[in-house]
């Protein structure tokens, strides 16, 4: 609840304004890790655009692209090992086939990563 002048508005669900400090954290991180993955999606397609993003070994370009070239290290609090995350990145996608989740791939699989890491 936030006060506006003399009125009291509730911001969120009550549910939202009971969350734990951690759940708070876990729900920020998988958001930073979901626009992370957008982000690597988008430069991969453009790095491979002459080919309209069709690359075979994805995830081991996606997982170079986390470790070195964004703030997945400091998001999760350690550097994943490369061949760990490109594991995980094809074990998430292969979930994400089966499943058909109505969620983003991007969620899905921030919310594996973090679980995993």
């Amino acid at each position: 609840m936030v006060t506006v002048g003399p009125v009291r508005v509730w911001c969120g669900s009550r549910a939202d304004n009971r969350r734990r400090p951690w759940e708070v954290e876990m729900a920020d991180a998988a958001e930073q890790v979901s626009a992370l993955l957008h982000e690597a999606g988008e430069t991969h397609h453009r790095v491979f655009r002459i080919v309209d993003g069709d690359d075979a070994d994805w995830a081991s370009w996606y997982a170079d692209w986390l470790i070195n070239l964004s703030e997945l290290p400091s998001v999760l609090g350690a550097k994943p090992v490369r061949s760990e995350l490109v594991y995980m990145l094809v074990s998430l996608d292969k979930e994400y086939t089966a499943q058909s989740p109505a969620e983003p791939w991007e969620s899905y699989y921030a919310r594996g990563l973090i679980e995993h890491f």
